[in-house]
């Protein structure tokens, strides 16, 4: 049987774990290993996975736990002493096939170090299965030069590793031909994709090129993308190829210029600003979403008071919203803190204004036939990313249907085979 997984954190973690299931059942593991892959963005992600550990420990005693991910390799020690662990295995080794093997040890290795993207696939091959997936993740990049006061994540993957094309290609040929119809590329900070590769080739170039190489795939999607990376052929793609999804989450963070500039990011409002009215001018049909986060060391009333008018005037549909969790050794941290209380009333607020907008695009939506992907349970979603729910008999799984969208509540789309 196969080794049992248990995952935290992004959308780069999932594609990790299945291809961490692969190795481990290639090396000979079964159910008795459980792979915790941890994550490091927020104290409440790493509390999750602690639980998890002691609960899986205390329930299944025979249990050999191996916990890797963003926070086992920032505080390996930490998560070692933890009941029941086995062994906690780095980033920068977890996709290697020799990290597998039943005898294998070591310490876990220095990630700031790392000088290539760690395989992406290997023994036994690529990554074609995605357990009760309807898309499929693909790694184009790893780790992260920036330094946002907020966030850990660098020192748990280490700098920016990009894969190389051929590498991303053969993923996702192999996909296609397991009858997957749409990809989503993920990474740490995709955009900032190519420049340790030769020729330096840049996110949007990878992308237009991997699409005229697998012309079988029918949908490409980007997960969370710094809108200061968008390049010149991204926005070609967005206004020219139908394929690429018109959908763009964002990497925004805030919406008043002085926590930007607090959190050392890339962008300012205006140029956030200006980026949504230039993809809606490109493709009118675009949903957008971000991440952002509240209650940020020294946010006032005035400063959240402008992320809130922010999703409005950017039309920002998709929120991922974050009360502001200081990570130990960032920057952010050592800023005038914010009561948690307040924190989460200004998330709660900020999560409301994002159901607002969401509500707006679903009733925009009204009487129009959308292309849905299908998933589990009668479920999938436009190529908005709009959740659909479909009344009466649902299309197989893993299909592409025309389905007309009868009506909608805050669950999303309501819609029937057109």
């Amino acid at each position: 049987m196969s080794v049992r997984t248990l995952n935290f954190g992004c959308r780069l973690n999932a594609y990790e774990t299945e291809a961490m299931r692969g190795l481990a059942d290639a090396a000979g593991h079964d159910s008795t290993t459980l792979i915790v892959n941890t994550c490091a963005v927020t104290g409440e992600a790493e509390a999750q996975a602690r639980q998890a550990i002691r609960r899986a420990a205390r329930e299944t005693p025979n249990a050999r736990i191996i916990v890797t991910g963003c926070a086992a390799q920032i505080a390996p020690d930490a998560w070692a002493a933890l009941p029941g662990v086995a062994r906690v295995v780095g980033n920068a080794d977890k996709l290697r096939p020799e990290a597998w093997a039943p005898d294998a040890s070591g310490p876990v290795s220095d990630i700031m170090q790392a000088e290539a993207a760690p395989p992406p696939f290997s023994t036994p091959g690529p990554v074609t299965e995605f357990a009760g997936r309807a898309r499929a993740l693909v790694q184009v990049q790893q780790g992260c030069d920036h330094r946002c006061t907020f966030c850990v994540i660098p020192y748990g993957r280490g700098p920016s590793r990009s894969v190389p094309l051929g590498v991303v290609v053969d993923q996702v040929r192999a996909l296609v031909a397991q009858g997957y119809r749409e990809v989503v590329l993920t990474g740490v900070d995709i955009a900032s994709y190519g420049p340790d590769l030769p020729g330096q080739p840049h996110l949007g170039q990878m992308v237009r090129r991997l699409l005229a190489l697998v012309p079988d795939l029918p949908r490409l999607r980007l997960s969370s993308l710094d809108p200061a990376g968008m390049d010149d052929d991204l926005w070609r793609l967005l206004a020219e190829e139908p394929r690429f999804m018109p959908h763009l989450h964002l990497s925004l963070q805030h919406g008043a210029d002085l926590i930007l500039k607090r959190m050392k990011r890339r962008h300012s409002r205006a140029q956030a600003l200006a980026l949504a009215t230039r993809a809606r001018a490109l493709r009118p049909d675009i949903a957008l979403g971000a991440d952002l986060i509240a209650g940020f060391p020294t946010e006032d009333e005035a400063h959240f008071a402008e992320m809130l008018d922010l999703v409005a005037e950017a039309g920002l549909s998709f929120l991922h919203v974050f009360p502001f969790s200081a990570r130990p050794g960032t920057p952010a941290a050592r800023m005038p803190q914010l009561p948690v209380a307040l924190r989460r009333e200004r998330a709660a607020r900020l999560r409301q204004a994002g159901a607002v907008a969401r509500q707006a695009l679903f009733a925009s939506r009204l009487g129009r036939v959308e292309s849905v992907l299908l998933e589990q349970g009668g479920r999938g979603h436009t190529e908005q990313f709009a959740p659909v729910r479909v009344a009466g008999h649902a299309p197989a799984p893993g299909s592409l249907r025309p389905m007309r969208v009868l009506a909608a509540d805050d669950q999303g789309l309501i819609a029937e085979a057109a």
